[in-house]
C-alpha cells in the first residue's frame, strides 16, 4: 500500500509539471509563430515550430505516465516502466526531426540569398521580444522539470526538461541572429537564417543525448560500470557469500532489474542463506529504489 502511494505521488508530480509546461508552451507557440510571421523572421518562425513540437512531447509524457502507473500484470511481469523509456525515445526522435527540418530550411535560405541573390525581409522588433520572453520562460521550465524529474527519478520528465532548455538555446541563437539583422542593417539580414542553422545544431546535440540512454535501455543494455561496481561491493560485504556469478542488470523505466547467483557454504542452512539474501536485497533497494526488481538464486558452494 505504501509503495502504491509513493508511485501515485510520483505520477502526480510528473503530470503536474508536464501540464505547467504544456500551458506555457501553448502561449509561447502562438506568440512565437505570430511574431515570426508578423515580424518576417525565419529564425523566429523556426523557433515557433520547435516550440510546437513541445505540444507533442508533453502529450507523450502524459500518455507515457498513464501506462507507467499500471501495476505489473500477466502480460507485463516486470511492470510498465518501458512505456516511460519509449516516450523518452520519442521525445528525442521528435527533437531530431525538428532539428533536421530547421537546418534544411536555413541552408536553403542562405543558398538562395548568396547564390541566387534573393532578397529577404528585415525582421521586426516583435521577433526580438518573443525571443527574450522565450529564453526566460524556457529556462525556468527547464529548471523546474529537472528538479522534479531528479526528485521522482523520471527520465522522461528530465528529458522533457532538456527539451525546454533546447528551446531556450534555440531562442538565444534566434535572438542573436534577429538582433544583428534588425540593428545592423541590410547586409546583416542573412544572420536571421544563419541563426536558424545554429539553433538546429544545438537541437541535434540535445536530441542525441536524450535518445541514446533510452535506446540503450530498450535494447536491454546493462547498468553502467560504476553501478555494477556498487552492486558487487555490496555483495562482497557478506562473508557468508563465498562466491557469486551470472550477475545480470538492466533498466526498466525509472527502476532497475538485478539478477545474480549467490554461492553459500554447504553447512549454512537455507533459512540463514535466505536471510542474508534478503538483507542484501534491502540494501540494494535503498540505493536503486524500492521498486527495483531483484532476484537471487541461492546455490551451495561445491569446491
Amino acid at each position: 500500500m505504501q509503495e502504491e502511494k509513493i508511485e501515485l505521488s510520483r505520477s502526480k508530480e510528473a503530470i503536474r509539471v508536464t501540464w505547467v509546461g504544456f500551458i506555457i508552451n501553448t502561449f509561447l507557440t502562438i506568440f512565437k509563430i505570430f511574431s515570426g510571421i508578423v515580424g518576417c523572421s525565419e529564425a523566429m518562425l523556426a523557433d515557433g515550430i520547435h516550440s510546437l513540437s513541445d505540444f507533442f512531447t508533453d502529450i507523450i509524457v502524459l500518455i507515457g505516465f498513464k501506462f507507467t502507473d499500471k501495476p505489473a500484470d500477466q502480460e507485463h511481469n516486470f511492470g510498465h516502466g518501458k512505456y516511460e523509456t519509449f516516450s523518452t525515445a520519442i521525445i528525442g526522435g521528435t527533437l531530431l526531426f525538428v532539428g533536421i527540418n530547421i537546418f534544411q530550411k536555413g541552408i536553403t535560405m542562405v543558398y538562395r540569398v548568396i547564390f541566387l541573390h534573393e532578397q529577404i525581409t528585415r525582421p521586426g522588433f516583435i521577433a526580438i521580444l518573443a525571443a527574450i520572453f522565450s529564453i526566460v520562460s524556457k529556462e525556468l521550465l527547464f529548471r523546474y522539470n529537472k528538479k522534479v524529474g531528479e526528485k521522482i527519478k523520471s527520465p522522461s520528465v528530465i528529458a522533457n526538461g532538456w527539451h525546454h532548455r533546447s528551446d531556450a538555446f534555440s531562442s538565444l541563437g534566434t535572438l542573436i541572429g534577429i538582433s544583428l539583422a534588425y540593428f545592423l542593417g541590410d547586409l546583416w539580414i542573412i544572420c536571421d537564417p544563419i541563426a536558424a542553422i545554429i539553433v538546429s545544431i544545438f537541437i541535434f546535440k540535445v536530441a542525441v543525448s536524450i535518445m541514446m540512454p533510452a535506446v540503450k535501455e530498450l535494447l536491454e543494455v546493462s547498468l553502467d560500470e560504476d553501478e555494477i561496481k556498487n552492486i558487487t561491493l555490496e555483495i562482497e560485504k557478506y562473508s557468508t557469500i563465498i562466491e557469486y556469478h551470472h550477475l545480470r542488470t538492466r533498466r526498466v523505466g525509472a527502476n532497475v532489474a538485478i539478477e545474480a547467483h549467490l554461492l553459500f557454504n554447504r553447512s549454512i542452512s537455507l533459512y540463514d542463506a535466505h536471510e542474508v539474501s534478503e538483507q542484501l536485497e534491502k540494501k540494494l533497494k535503498v540505493e536503486f529504489g524500492q521498486e527495483s526488481i531483484i532476484t537471487f538464486h541461492l546455490e551451495p558452494y561445491l569446491k
